[in-house]
């Protein structure tokens, strides 16, 4: 069983080790994107780092609706205590693992309680994906 964290800002986290062809390993931590149907993205400073070997490239859409093409990598992954080898997509920002990795997996995530704060406002159903809209004093 693989263990990780809600971070502050309430993102599910956890750790995955990624292996380069010369055996190099690096630790991150990934963001859970339940989004995203691949298996993983690395930004290039790990790309770079692991010395990937390059297989091509992919076409991507993002969450704003923009198609983009992303350059594709092999690494292998620890993966339940498992070497699985697996394409990824080079990405900046953080690294994000998607639904293929985890599909086949119990994932269960469990927030705890921030302290308490000020009330939030309500939120209304969003107009568009990433758009809220916040009441306002007149209503």
């Amino acid at each position: 069983m693989m263990t990780g964290v809600v971070t502050a800002t309430r993102r599910a986290t956890i750790r995955l080790v990624v292996i380069g062809p010369d055996q190099r390993r690096e630790e991150i931590e990934v963001v859970i994107d339940t989004g995203f149907n691949g298996f993983l993205t690395l930004p290039s400073h790990v790309v770079h780092a692991l010395n990937l070997p390059f297989v091509g490239n992919r076409r991507a859409m993002l969450v704003d609706d923009r198609s983009v093409v992303l350059d594709l990598y092999l690494a292998t992954v620890i993966w339940n205590e498992e070497e699985r080898e697996m394409l990824v997509l080079h990405a900046e920002g953080g690294p994000l693992i998607g639904m293929s990795l985890l599909y086949g997996n119990r994932a269960s995530v469990t927030p705890t309680p921030a302290p308490a704060r000020r009330p939030c406002p309500t939120l209304h159903t969003p107009r568009r994906q990433g758009e809220a809209h916040l009441p306002t004093e007149s209503g």
